[in-house]
């Protein structure tokens, strides 16, 4: 028979683990009583587990909705769908869920950090495959996001490192703040010792220092206000012109249209006051730049550079061939057979 403490917790992922029972099949799973069973729920309940009971002739128990989340209890199959399931959602960043990478960061933590051995070997023999997006972007490794997202939590100095835009390779040591998803990449906010700083590193670039587990074993420090407060801000204001080229057209609509329409994370929305608004774009070369502005389908005049306008223009021109002679629809219509 099992002691009361571990019995306890068996009847607890019993009762997880399906709608209703029996007092007698909980009995029966247990190998004890239903007065023990009626005594164990009983001592659950005095631990504010929120255990429902039919007073009936069977006695059914059902595990209801409390206050707050009771601890979960799963089994090595649970454990490891679990764990290669919050990979996958960190892995991908929450691609079309706001805020979800970074909930399964923290979760992932958690539970990488009570994984036996055994199942940590199953969780890595799992490769988990996306299809490629058309325009790739570079991935970050798990482990990468489990030894960031650990060490920001417990406020821990860490060592890495890290490969700069063009290629140079560094040694940092820095106090990790904050995890920002912005656009489809991963950034740690992180005050770089060595230069005094606050630093936005992209997390594709970064490979912690840790120890076996996995861990950092720096020192705890004292968290520092960020600059402004707002995390995602500030990243985001660090981010926004990394591109190259600088580009800049006037929109004939306002910003809360632009922004819905554009694609890119490399921009930036003044609002001029009469229903226009300037868009400042960063982007790696000139037709790039073309296609993400013409591709709004809204009025606009470029500015600047002078190689978009010519670009803008050849793309018009090459629409225009493309076209042909062929008889168009109205604008504004779809042609029949494009109509579902």
């Amino acid at each position: 028979m099992l002691e009361t403490s571990a019995r306890l917790l068996r009847l607890l992922s019993l009762l997880q683990s399906r709608p209703e029972w029996s007092g007698p099949e909980l009995a029966e799973r247990l190998g004890i009583s239903v007065r023990t069973v009626r005594r164990d729920v009983d001592k659950l309940r005095s631990l504010d587990y929120p255990v429902e009971v039919d007073l009936g002739p069977t006695g059914g128990y059902r595990l209801g909705a409390g206050a707050a989340l009771p601890p979960l209890l799963l089994d090595d199959d649970e454990a490891v769908a679990v764990a290669i399931s919050l990979q996958t959602a960190a892995g991908s960043g929450g691609v079309g869920v706001a805020g979800l990478g970074e909930t399964a960061v923290a979760a992932l933590v958690k539970l990488e950090r009570i994984l036996p051995e055994r199942l940590r070997r199953r969780v890595a023999a799992v490769g988990v495959s996306t299809v490629a997006p058309l325009r790739p972007t570079p991935s970050v490794e798990p482990a990468t996001l489990v030894a960031v997202g650990a060490a920001c939590r417990d406020r821990r100095v860490l060592e890495l490192d890290y490969t700069a835009f063009d290629g140079t390779g560094s040694r940092r040591r820095v106090e990790p703040h904050h995890l920002v998803s912005w656009g489809r990449r991963w950034y740690l906010l992180a005050f770089d010792l060595g230069r005094d700083d606050w630093r936005t590193l992209r997390l594709d670039r970064v490979v912690p220092r840790v120890a076996p587990d996995g861990l950092a074993t720096g020192p705890r420090f004292t968290p520092r206000a960020v600059p402004g407060g707002d995390p995602a801000e500030y990243v985001a204001s660090k981010v926004r012109d990394v591109r190259p080229l600088r580009c800049r057209a006037r929109v004939h609509a306002g910003v809360d249209e632009v922004r819905a329409r554009i694609w890119t994370d490399q921009v930036r929305l003044e609002d001029l006051g009469d229903g226009t608004c300037r868009v400042h774009l960063s982007a790696d070369e000139v037709h790039g730049a073309a296609v993400i502005l013409v591709a709004m389908g809204l009025e606009l005049e470029v500015e600047a550079p002078d190689e978009l306008a010519v670009a803008c223009r050849e793309m018009g021109e090459r629409s225009l061939r493309a076209a042909g002679a062929q008889k168009l629809p109205a604008r504004g219509c779809a042609p029949a057979e494009d109509l579902g």
